[in-house]
């Protein structure tokens, strides 16, 4: 029986990358006065690291020219980042990929508890689905599991096993979805079905793990593709009676 659904935000709820959190970090370091811009494969590359600040830190460590930063302008980098990622969200540039708004209705209405599984911040957060679900978005999720409330970040699986303490659920009875392979490697180790939906910067990453890919989570009129860890391969849209499927097979 499905008892939990936890979902990632970046790349899997929406394409924030690229077009939004990249933008943003250099409008930031335009803005205080650094050198430092992030193109589009540099940042590809910078997402190997999870986590905003350890971004910038590792950034930073890379780059011994660079005025060397202190903690407090670390978290100064990062809070203007995030003021001007929430422009970006208000200007309606960044909204949900394709299924995930009809996802979160179904397992409202099946009364399937959701919660999130992130390390984007609450303003972040606030913004992104404040524009695309609406002033009561809370409501939809039980717990967030956002920013730094685990102290080490994915592919370390503390996120998923701090969510499954607060859901007091067996993970045979959970599906993660997310987009990349470090949230693929934190879910299977808290020992989570997981549902990968590669996004631009993870298309040509290792999924090996998952219990399925699929291209999106499919709405009518824009059907997922998908291949189970089985070897089979279909096409249609990923609903609630999927990831019970997901979760049964186990």
């Amino acid at each position: 029986m499905l008892r939990a659904v936890f979902f990632d935000v970046d790349g899997t709820m929406a394409e924030t990358e690229r077009e939004g959190h990249r933008v943003a970090y250099n409008a930031a370091f335009k803005e205080l006065g650094y050198p430092v811009s992030w193109d589009v494969d540099l940042y590809g590359e910078l997402l190997a690291v999870m986590g905003g600040k350890e971004r910038i830190r590792h950034y930073w460590a890379e780059h011994p020219e660079l005025k060397s930063l202190d903690e407090l302008d670390v978290e100064r980098i990062h809070d203007v980042k995030a003021r001007h990622f929430s422009d970006l969200v208000e200007k309606g540039s960044i909204g949900l990929r394709i299924g995930v708004r009809r996802l979160l209705d179904e397992l409202a209405s099946r009364e399937v508890p959701v919660s999130i599984a992130s390390t984007i911040t609450f303003e972040g957060l606030d913004a992104l689905l404040r524009k695309n679900l609406g002033d009561n978005w809370q409501d939809r999720f039980q717990f967030l599991g956002i920013g730094d409330v685990v102290p080490v970040k994915k592919p370390d699986p503390a996120i998923y096993r701090w969510l499954l303490g607060q859901h007091q659920v067996d993970p045979l009875s959970v599906v993660t979805i997310e987009d990349t392979r470090a949230g693929l490697l934190a879910s299977v180790g808290a020992g989570i079905a997981t549902l990968i939906t590669p996004s631009d910067y993870s298309k040509d990453q290792d999924f090996s793990e998952a219990a399925c890919v699929a291209s999106s989570l499919g709405d009518p009129g824009q059907l997922a593709r998908w291949r189970l860890a089985s070897g089979a391969e279909g096409s249609g849209i990923i609903d609630v009676g999927f990831l019970e499927k997901l979760v049964s097979v186990r």
